[in-house]
């Protein structure tokens, strides 16, 4: 049986301060449901340990947005997996559009990532998703990314990731793509890793959807199959819309 997945990714916002409030008022409106759902927190490198010590104490888990594959250390400004874990971080986001977008990244280094990830101990979150304006079939995008960003990667390994299904139109869209299209992009990726690493890892694997998520649009979202949960940004960083979210996530979400 999957257990559900909530993502927030924070982006580049919430000071410290702000990160302590989030938890004061986070944490309560989901202590009782929060062991039925994975709820992984994405902040900013400045907030990752301030965070993972503030939820010291609930199963609220902590990822990072990013990291450096190396190897060495001699990376002015970067930050590697084993710095990410030491300071908390259980999962780590790769592959998202804005990395992308504006600096340039490519499968074949979100590869590289995932690799330097698992050698640390790190659960990747792998974002998965066409490009704005893919004019063809979104499953041939899909494929093509998903072949060369899971490369060398082992079956035992990719059962451990997790995987949000978001088209890069849909980041800061003013709502989501519609949800029979989310359903069938989530549906394809599991059907992909069926057939490339088997019918037991398709099926442990969660995989969400993300892109301008919405307390209000979650429901229609979360009802399609194969959707096992929702990533936020925006409203990731509200504590009372997360929760609102997180609470959807762990009543509405139909576990396989």
């Amino acid at each position: 049986m999957r257990k559900p997945f909530a993502l927030a990714n924070w982006k580049m916002a919430m000071t410290l301060a702000e990160t302590r409030a989030f938890v004061t008022a986070f944490a309560p409106q989901v202590a009782d449901v929060w062991e039925r759902v994975d709820i992984v927190i994405c902040p900013p490198f400045t907030a990752l340990h301030t965070l993972a010590q503030a939820l010291v104490g609930t199963p609220v888990q902590v990822g990072a947005q990013n990291l450096h594959p190396g190897p060495g250390e001699a990376f002015t400004g970067e930050v590697s997996a084993a710095l990410l874990a030491d300071a908390g971080a259980r999962w780590v986001l790769l592959g998202h559009w804005e990395r992308r977008r504006h600096f340039g990244e490519t499968n074949a280094l979100v590869n590289r990532k995932v690799h330097a990830a698992l050698a640390a101990g790190l659960r990747p979150i792998l974002l998965i998703g066409e490009p704005a304006g893919w004019g063809g079939d979104p499953r041939d995008a899909l494929a093509a990314q998903l072949e060369r960003v899971l490369a060398d990667c082992t079956a035992a390994q990719v059962a451990r990731m997790a995987f949000v299904y978001e088209p890069e139109a849909a980041i800061g869209a003013a709502e989501p793509i519609p949800p029979q299209r989310v359903g069938a992009g989530c549906g394809f990726i599991r059907a992909w890793l069926a057939e490339r690493f088997g019918q037991a890892v398709a099926q442990a694997v969660r995989i969400i959807y993300g892109g301008s998520v919405t307390p209000e649009r979650a429901a229609a979202l979360l009802a399609q199959p194969d959707v096992d949960g929702l990533g936020a940004g925006r409203k990731g960083r509200d504590p009372d819309a997360f929760a609102r979210i997180v609470r959807q996530i762990a009543e509405q979400c139909v576990q396989a």
